[in-house]
């Protein structure tokens, strides 16, 4: 690896936790799918999902359904979420699902836990896109069939042709089911109304020499403007027809150039409590390295 590369590895293992450093093993190194698997399992739950902090923003030990999203991912990135036994999970989405079909936000019950203010527990939320769109399309990627994923596919799609795209999360979980959406003509469809959208709104900066000219989404701090690369993360994705290619590069360009320093990639989102920074960066790190990649960056 060349400079730059050393020192974020150098900046995972100064201080990442185990699972980022398995998981920085696995992509760059060499290491093995079962060592993350294992890592990742020491965040799950007892009645099922994931929690004690896997979503750095949601601390505790109640299941969250945003940490059970990214857990999914992480078992799909490594190619471990087909060979899993998916019964429990299952039972603990439908336990855990809204009348509407969906999966909340939040754990409506979470129980006295820290967590960001950005992300609040409601008594009786709705079903999100934000956390139901991306469980549904991996399970779905991975060949898992069950009646509750049945209802929380149709919520996906009924909460994607009714969206409004302000909310730029919301738009990046919407294009994590899209792209694993068994109907590809209906998902491009849909992904093109999408993208339109956000060109219209100006949520993604196109120039990131003059982003103070962009919006920023109601309700989001100074600096977290979002950036061709947050929607494509890979060049396959549906995402990535929304830019052209002198955009994305220029995208890629400034995502190479946040590398602070010390080899880690810096936080966009206030930091709330203490250590709340130190476990998001080596993630943000990853994540960065593993976007460069897909672009043919390294």
């Amino acid at each position: 690896m060349d400079g730059w590369l050393d020192r974020a590895e150098w900046f995972v293992w100064l201080t990442g936790r185990i699972l980022e450093q398995h998981r920085f093993a696995y992509h760059f190194l060499g290491g093995s799918a079962e060592a993350v698997e294992a890592a990742l399992f020491a965040f799950a739950c007892p009645a099922g999902g994931f929690g004690y902090a896997l979503e750095p923003d949601l601390r505790g030990p109640a299941p969250e359904p945003l940490s059970t999203a990214l857990a999914l991912r992480l078992l799909e990135e490594v190619g471990r979420c087909g060979e899993r036994d998916t019964t429990a999970l299952l039972a603990h989405l439908e336990r855990t699902s809204t009348p509407d079909g969906g999966l909340p936000a939040r754990n409506p019950q979470p129980g006295n836990y820290p967590a960001a203010a950005a992300v609040p527990p409601i008594a009786d939320p709705p079903g999100s896109l934000q956390s139901t769109g991306p469980v549904v399309g991996v399970l779905r990627a991975s060949g898992v069939r069950h009646p509750w994923l049945d209802k929380a596919t149709e919520f996906c799609w009924t909460a994607i042709d009714s969206v409004e795209p302000t909310d730029p999360y919301v738009i990046e979980a919407a294009v994590a089911f899209l792209d694993r959406a068994e109907d590809r003509d209906r998902a491009r469809a849909a992904a093109n109304r999408l993208g339109d959208q956000v060109r219209g709104r100006r949520l993604a900066v196109l120039d990131p020499a003059d982003a103070d000219a962009y919006p920023l989404p109601a309700g989001f701090p100074p600096g977290l403007h979002f950036y061709p690369y947050d929607f494509a993360h890979t060049p396959d994705s549906l995402a990535a027809e929304w830019f052209t290619g002198e955009e994305m590069d220029r995208s890629l360009d400034h995502l190479r150039s946040r590398q602070l320093a010390d080899g880690g990639w810096a936080m966009r989102f206030p930091e709330w409590a203490p250590g709340t920074a130190l476990e998001w960066r080596p993630i943000l790190t990853i994540e960065a390295l593993l976007t460069l990649r897909a672009y043919g960056r390294l």
